[in-house]
């Protein structure tokens, strides 16, 4: 049985929501073959309204296997998300939106990435129906399109077959929740397993964002929490954070102790460890990498705060870990 994958590509589109989810099937359909769990294949179309290239926010080419002129369905559309204003690009891509809403009336699913969703939103499939997107565009996307229902604390939505994550991370999510369909609950959970740089911790829960910001409600300091996630390698200034999210550093801080119950230092903190913990037990990285990964420069300095946090050092605690593992 075929199932049919369709990637669109865009102009100024951020490649790793796109890459990431054709690299997640493709490992699916390896290991339901190696496993013989059922007789699925999935071919992935790459498609561009005219079969020409475009070119990536990173600033290098990605060439389509299709058009627009070749006919043929799809059991899943993805849609990627775009670097900066999408409205220049949805503009010039508008060729996409009556082979959006034909697609939708076969029934076919969607997946969107951050404003990725608007060309749903363009196609009118989003009218009346809960969406999200980047939090740096929620008024943009709420004022250009009034009837979506915006769903401003969720990092994923669904409306039917309509399925939108605000980040890369938040796609993982769905992509999974689409190879479990697919595939089964064993072939979702090895690829999860696999490709956990990427998904950091994802299957636990439907809702994982909201237990990621701790399912509180103040949206500013969840949204202050994706960023920190986000990025984990750079160097955390709280004044310039505060400040990217429009608060003094003394409410910046009162406010995240109020809805998290740590200091921003404390979560990053938090965050850091656990993650280096996931590095530490599920991959070959150097004591120097697992502390590059997870926003140390230098490996001595993580090594103690690693042993402070933890009670090991993180050779130990591979070492711990991985024998619990594989007893």
């Amino acid at each position: 049985m075929i199932f049919n994958l369709t990637l669109l590509l865009c102009d100024n589109m951020l490649v790793s929501s796109t890459t990431l989810a054709a690299e997640i099937f493709n490992f699916a359909q390896t290991a339901a073959r190696a496993n013989r769990e059922n007789n699925k294949e999935i071919n992935i179309r790459w498609l561009s309204p005219d079969g020409k290239a475009v070119k990536t926010s990173a600033g290098f080419e990605l060439h389509p296997t299709h058009s627009l002129g070749n006919l043929f369905d799809s059991d899943l559309v993805h849609i990627p998300a775009m670097w900066r204003n999408p409205r220049p690009v949805v503009d010039k891509y508008h060729a996409y939106i009556p082979w959006l809403q034909e697609q939708h009336r076969k029934n076919s699913n969607f997946t969107a990435v951050g404003t990725g969703v608007c060309f749903l939103a363009e196609a009118g499939l989003l009218d009346d129906k809960p969406a999200t997107t980047h939090w740096h565009y929620f008024d943009q996307l709420q004022r250009r399109y009034p009837r979506i229902l915006l769903e401003r604390e969720q990092f994923t939505t669904q409306a039917g077959n309509i399925y939108c994550a605000a980040s890369v991370n938040a796609m993982a999510e769905l992509i999974m929740h689409q190879v479990e369909r697919i595939f089964g609950r064993i072939i979702a959970r090895q690829a999860q397993r696999n490709f956990f740089h990427e998904i950091r911790n994802l299957t636990e829960s439907a809702n994982l964002e909201g237990e990621r910001q701790g399912k509180h409600g103040d949206e500013a300091i969840a949204q202050a929490q994706i960023w920190t996630q986000d990025n984990l390698a750079r160097p955390l200034n709280i004044p310039k954070l505060a400040e990217q999210f429009g608060m003094t550093t003394r409410t910046f801080n009162r406010r995240f102790k109020a809805a998290t119950g740590q200091t921003p230092i404390d979560y990053l903190t938090h965050v850091r460890m656990t993650f280096a913990c996931d590095l530490l037990k599920n991959t070959d990285l150097s004591i120097l990498e697992v502390a590059g990964f997870s926003g140390f420069k230098d490996a001595t300095w993580f090594s103690s705060r690693f042993k402070y946090w933890s009670g090991d050092t993180p050779k130990a605690y591979r070492q711990t870990v991985r024998a619990k593992l594989f007893d």
